[in-house]
């Protein structure tokens, strides 16, 4: 059984208990103002936690500390998106390029469950998630909200069919409801379909419900790799 046959079930069932009632405000989920508030919160609680990992990175390997890289937000824009750098650089003799056919993932967007470009340390902080936590600056900066569609590289964009293009409808998140229905474990094309049924059905009561989603999904690595 695919992942997307038993999580897309639960997933449209966890979407519509929070459907938009009829003649009601079309609401889009949490208000900017809201996220960003939560976002300046996490990132404070979470510090010792970031400044260990940047440590760790830091001795583990030469080179930054943060990876910066170009992402498409809402309707095609782009933005400067945050990590944790998780990977040897390309000078650094443990660097290894991973053959593109070798790629776990189907369709556009490509995964590799035991990628040889991946330090140890980066290991840990992405089977974790802890690799993302720094992309709450993007909140704060208005980039991203907390929820919503992962922010696609512009590459990926370039291969999208006129199908694909509604995920850009809104803001993109740090967790959605493809993070909690299987993240890399589903294709390109399931996670399209999650997408869009956020989109369709996102509510305030669906973010919250999706955050609280998100916390059991990371502490079990699920689809992490």
């Amino acid at each position: 059984m695919s992942v997307i046959t038993f999580n897309n079930i639960s997933a449209i069932w966890f979407a519509r208990s929070g459907q938009k009632p009829k003649n009601q405000p079309n609401y889009s989920g949490l208000p900017e103002w809201l996220n960003k508030t939560m976002a300046t919160t996490m990132l404070l609680g979470l510090l010792p936690l970031l400044l260990i990992t940047a440590l760790l990175i830091r001795i583990e390997s030469k080179g930054t500390i943060i990876f910066k890289q170009t992402r498409v937000g809402k309707n095609g824009r782009h933005f400067t998106m945050y990590k944790f750098r998780s990977m040897y650089l390309t000078q650094d003799k443990r660097y290894k390029e991973p053959a593109k056919e070798s790629s776990d993932r189907d369709g556009i967007c490509k995964k590799y469950v035991n990628d040889p470009r991946i330090s140890k340390v980066g290991k840990i902080i992405r089977k974790l998630s802890i690799d993302e936590l720094p992309q709450l600056i993007n909140v704060i900066k208005g980039d991203m909200y907390l929820v919503g569609p992962r922010p696609a590289l512009p590459i990926e964009v370039q291969e999208y069919s006129r199908n694909h293009y509604s995920r850009l409808d809104c803001q993109p998140g740090l967790t959605g409801l493809w993070q909690v229905s299987g993240r890399a474990d589903t294709s390109f094309e399931e996670q399209i379909i999650l997408d869009k049924l956020y989109i369709k059905h996102r509510t305030i009561w669906l973010d919250l419900k999706i955050l609280l989603m998100t916390i059991p999904t990371v502490i079990m690595a699920k689809g992490a790799y």
